[in-house]
């Protein structure tokens, strides 16, 4: 998915320099498979492995999804042996979706160590539908509410 470049009431938004749009595709197959893994652990081994994907999806938020551990294996293991990408993406939006990932699967681990028990599986399979979904199809769904919030944005600016 190639994100438009954000506008506002004075024009276009500096857009800042494009990713490759696969990196954060295999980003999400890692997550994925992280998040299976979280599904099939007990009790605090879950918590604890939910916990793990909540630190992965901060340091995304913070350094980007191309700063990611999974951006970083990406590029230094699956990037060499691919043609160069066709087109560039926004980092912004997948950088939103690293938030996204962050409040749910953080905000399960909360409720999970306040007592709540259904908290980390239900966190997991949101994040796991999300993941999937990007990992399988391109459709971000946290880059797809950063649009949806640019664009609610010059709505109420226009």
């Amino acid at each position: 998915m190639t994100a438009p470049t954000p506008t506002s009431a004075a024009g276009p938004a500096a857009a800042p320099a494009g990713i490759d749009p696969r990196g954060p595709r295999f980003g999400a197959a890692l997550t994925a498979v992280l998040l299976v893994v979280v599904l099939l652990l007990p009790g605090a081994a879950g918590t604890a492995g939910l916990a793990v994907v909540a630190a992965l999806f901060a340091v995304g938020a913070v350094r980007g999804a191309q700063g990611s551990v999974q951006g970083l294996l990406f590029q230094a293991l699956v990037r060499p042996r691919l043609a160069p990408a066709a087109e560039r993406e926004d980092p912004r939006p997948p950088r939103f979706a690293q938030v996204v990932g962050l409040v749910i699967t953080g905000g399960g681990v909360l409720l999970a160590l306040l007592g709540v028990g259904a908290a980390v599986p239900v966190a997991a399979a949101l994040a796991l539908v999300a993941a999937t979904l990007n990992a399988v199809f391109g459709l971000c769904l946290g880059c797809e509410l950063y649009l949806l919030g640019v664009r609610l944005r010059a709505a109420r600016h226009a």
